[in-house]
C-alpha cells in the first residue's frame, strides 16, 4: 500500500522559514515525479514544485522561485520542501504527490497546513 505522509506544517510569521517533509512508502519511486502542491483558502490547488526522482531535475512555480527548494533523499525515501521568506499568500494546505505517467499512477498525501501570519 502506497503512502505519502507529510509533516512540518505549522504557524509561522511572514519572513520566516519552514521545512516540509514527505515520507513515501509502499513501492519504489524511481519512475515517479514527486511534487508539492498547495490549496490556498478559497482558491484552486496549484503546483508548487516538482522533482524527478531519478534525475533530480526540478521545476518551480513562478511564485516560489528563489524562495522554495525541493529535494529528495533516495536512501530515506523522503521529499522535502524548504520554504524561506514566507509570505501570507503562502498560507495553504500543502500536499505531497507522486506521479508516473508511464505507470499510470498518481498518489497523494493527506496534506499539512502552513499558515503564514503577517
Amino acid at each position: 500500500q502506497v503512502q505519502l505522509v507529510e509533516s512540518g506544517g505549522r504557524l509561522v510569521q511572514a519572513g520566516g522559514s519552514l521545512a516540509l517533509s514527505c515520507a513515501a512508502s509502499g513501492r519504489t519511486f524511481n519512475r515517479f515525479t514527486m511534487g508539492w502542491f498547495r490549496l490556498p483558502p478559497g482558491k484552486e490547488r496549484e503546483l508548487v514544485a516538482v522533482i524527478n526522482w531519478s534525475s533530480g531535475s526540478t521545476l518551480y512555480a513562478d511564485s516560489v522561485k528563489g524562495r522554495f527548494t525541493i529535494s529528495r533523499d533516495n536512501a530515506k525515501n523522503t521529499v522535502s520542501l524548504q520554504m524561506n521568506s514566507l509570505k501570507p499568500q503562502d498560507t495553504a494546505v500543502y500536499y505531497c504527490n507522486a506521479n508516473s505517467v508511464a505507470l499510470g499512477r498518481d498518489y497523494w498525501g493527506q496534506g499539512t497546513l502552513v499558515t503564514v501570519s503577517s
